[in-house]
């Protein structure tokens, strides 16, 4: 069942943040992920919550989220974004429907 990454990104040396999105891109699609959003312009519908700046990921299923997670791969991106960066992060499953 595929599951998703949401992400609110909130980055303060936009310079320096570069190595963590070109590390973080190849350990995305090592592990079979995609990026389904990344950035852009946003439209606040409803509620409280204001993100900076949201990403989506797409991957096989939370097992595989768990693998990319914990991957030495991932653990070397996420140390090159510490203390440049901060980061609210969730996985959720999908729903299996067919097209």
């Amino acid at each position: 069942m595929p599951a998703y990454i949401i992400v609110n990104t909130r980055v303060s040396d936009p310079t320096r943040i570069q190595e963590y999105r070109d590390l973080a891109q190849q350990s995305v699609h090592q592990y079979g992920g995609r990026y389904l959003v990344r950035g852009g312009p946003m439209l606040m519908l409803e509620g409280e919550y204001h993100p900076e700046r949201l990403v989506v990921l797409e991957f096989d299923s939370l097992e595989r989220i768990r693998e990319w997670y914990a991957s030495e791969a991932y653990q070397k991106a996420k140390a090159a974004r510490d203390g440049i960066a901060q980061f609210d992060m969730i996985a959720v499953e999908g729903l299996d429907v067919p097209l």
